[in-house]
């Protein structure tokens, strides 16, 4: 059953178990307005790193006609989705079917599809040429107008995540440039998202999405329906349900590092709720060979020891092998340069307090 338009409207921000923070102050407003809402951000990060957004000037026409494109291309017909399976590219576009998800399967399931698109590097680019994962030109389905529109939202959304970047480095009291300057061809990726309706019961190991913290800057994400549980202060799940003209936004590895700990990249996960849903996030990253390590004003010894140099890609690539079959085939082949280990020690991690589905 698909999440009806009066479901998706139900709850106002009256209903937020999240921080709410009204972003229109970085939209014309002046410095005083910009320092406030910088504020309220840094305050978000530190605490929930989750938190809901308002006022971040996406028109609900665009947001609607992005749903659409979403749920256009997720009832074509199987052989046409798998024409543009991801598995045929080397930098990871397009289709990943129901059966790509999960390190774990069948023990694990993961009920989602999606289509993967990011930054629009040329196919000249050097890190394309070199066969660098997660960098190069996308590809689009065969479907009149599908591109302009999918296209035309993660400019908005990607805008929107350099005003926030902006506003984060302000709050952290750093030259956004210090931030903004490993963005050329960045690793941010657009995931059109669905939730594969099913009769399975919800448990720790049949779920929408299993637990993890994002591996990029930050996280913008259009939830269509319910489902998002967020791992509290006190290492307990919560609801996290959409909210009438709000996006959600968490804070992800590489902000964490760079502010050594302060900002929080939170662990979450989607609950199997057996329905239909939609969701789009915009993970927003760097590129690729960024290196990635704490700002100098927050370099300690405890902090350089827990948050090693990494590079963007590369830590984004150790993540995402186990949540892509095909990448783990490959590395199991020896074709991925380098082969991308996982740190036996993830910074990152937390435990909840309660494991499964109740």
């Amino acid at each position: 059953m698909t999440e009806t338009a009066a479901d998706q409207k139900a709850l106002t921000v009256e209903d937020a178990t999240l921080p709410v923070i009204d972003l229109s102050g970085l939209f014309g407003g002046g410095a005083d307005d910009r320092a406030a809402v910088a504020a309220a951000l840094g305050e978000a990060a530190r605490t929930s790193g989750f938190f809901y957004i308002t006022g971040h000037g996406i028109p609900q026409a665009q947001i609607d006609a992005l749903l659409a494109a979403s749920r256009q291309f997720h009832e074509m017909p199987r052989r046409f989705k798998m024409k543009y399976w991801s598995g045929f590219t080397t930098h990871h576009r397009g289709y990943v079917p129901f059966e790509e998800n999960g390190g774990d399967f069948p023990k694990s399931i993961n009920f989602n599809e999606a289509w993967d698109m990011s930054f629009e590097a040329p196919a000249d680019h050097p890190d394309y040429l070199a066969g660098w994962r997660m960098t190069g030109p996308n590809i689009w389905p065969d479907i009149p107008g599908w591109k302009e529109t999918v296209s035309g939202y993660y400019d908005a959304v990607f805008g929107l995540g350099m005003k926030m970047l902006e506003a984060l480095a302000l709050e952290l009291d750093v030259d956004p440039e210090e931030l903004t300057r490993q963005i050329s061809a960045p690793t941010s990726q657009l995931r059109l998202l669905r939730y594969v309706e099913n009769d399975m019961p919800a448990t720790k190991d049949v779920v929408g999405i299993g637990a993890h913290s994002d591996f990029e800057c930050f996280t913008i994400l259009l939830q269509g329906g319910p489902g998002l549980q967020v791992l509290s202060t006190e290492d307990v799940w919560i609801e996290a349900p959409p909210l009438l003209g709000c996006f959600i936004v968490n804070i992800g590895d590489i902000f964490e590092t760079w502010s050594g700990g302060q900002f929080k990249s939170t662990q979450h996960r989607v609950a199997n709720i057996g329905r239909e849903r939609y969701s789009v996030p915009l993970f927003f990253g760097l590129d690729y060979h960024a290196v990635v390590e704490p700002l100098a004003k927050f370099r300690t010894p405890e902090v350089v020891a827990k948050y090693p140099p990494m590079k963007a890609g590369e830590h984004l690539m150790r993540m995402s092998i186990s949540a892509f079959r095909y990448m783990a085939d490959a590395k199991a082949k020896g074709e991925l340069v380098p082969d991308y280990e996982v740190p036996e020690e993830n910074p990152f991690k937390r435990e909840a307090k309660q494991t499964a589905a109740e």
